[in-house]
């Protein structure tokens, strides 16, 4: 990004807010042709929940310019096929321009804070089914955290459930995040064991009145061979926070998107702010994977 672009987001921003519209409806959309195409989505929804850090930087996220500028990078490297964020990015994102031709994901329920005692309500605050299909998005994430001692799941699990309906109903990708949950010393953490991975995407698989057009964004943990054989739906593979040793990560990447069903990788911060700050390197290595 230079000046000229971000006086021109910045202009856009305030005195032709009808501007994110008009990009939207004029984007041309990515048409997949290949039925053995892996996909490569940068993600970027992290900030909505407050959650601007990177390593040991709390707030390497906190410069919108500079992610955007990340963003724009990474999305311009042949082999990257979208983005995952919420609107504010999208919105962004489409007013540089830089979303032809690629898959565009909304992420819907950005609720639960870190931190928060409200942490495991995972409200949608983001986009809507409707919204997704207004602003000719091709499908809406949506995060499941599943806490078997709160009972505060059980409103998720409908929201989700209803969320993978309506998207279906319009031909919308769903694409479920789930996890096996639970609150220790006040923190919330996942279960990244095989069989609490295999458990989640068991319950997730099943929400909705219709599975037709669900994904699954999961780990990358031990035995994903039993992961890949626990679903017949499209896999995505999460990048997670970022890694000290990238060459141990790609490496797990490399191995677990040759296995069936896995359709390529969703990662954040791992390629957006790698260790070496190198965005166009981790970019490029991710793609060569595929």
């Amino acid at each position: 990004m230079n000046e000229e672009q971000r006086n021109r987001l910045l202009e856009s921003r305030f005195t032709r807010p009808q501007a994110i519209a008009v990009a939207a409806k004029n984007r041309r959309l990515h048409e997949p042709t290949n039925p053995d195409e892996r996909l490569l989505i940068v993600a970027a929804d992290h900030a909505a929940r407050g959650a601007l850090d990177v390593g040991t930087n709390p707030s390497a996220m906190s410069n919108r310019y500079d992610m955007l500028d990340r963003l724009v990078t990474a999305l311009a490297i042949p082999g990257v096929n979208g983005v995952l964020g919420t609107p504010d990015v999208i919105e962004d994102l489409l007013l540089l321009g830089a979303l032809e031709k690629k898959y565009v994901f909304g992420s819907m329920n950005r609720g639960g804070l870190p931190g928060a005692v409200f942490e495991m309500d995972d409200r949608f605050t983001s986009y809507t089914a409707e919204s997704i299909v207004h602003f000719k998005l091709d499908g809406g994430k949506m995060l499941l955290r599943i806490n078997l001692d709160d009972a505060g799941t059980a409103n998720a699990l409908e929201s989700c459930a209803m969320a993978v309906t309506r998207l279906a109903a319009e031909n919308r990708i769903a694409m479920i995040e789930p996890f096996m949950s639970s609150r220790v010393d006040g923190r919330i953490q996942h279960d990244l064991s095989t069989d609490a991975v295999m458990r989640s995407m068991a319950i997730a698989s099943a929400l909705g009145a219709t599975s037709s057009h669900t994904w699954l964004k999961v780990p990358v943990v031990e035995d994903m061979e039993r992961v890949a054989e626990a679903t017949t739906m499209p896999l995505l593979l999460l990048g997670g926070p970022r890694s000290d040793r990238p060459d141990e990560m790609f490496d797990h990447w490399e191995k677990t998107l040759r296995l069936p069903g896995v359709r390529g990788l969703v990662v954040g911060r791992n390629l957006l702010y790698p260790s070496d700050d190198d965005v166009t390197t981790a970019v490029k290595t991710a793609v060569s994977l595929l």
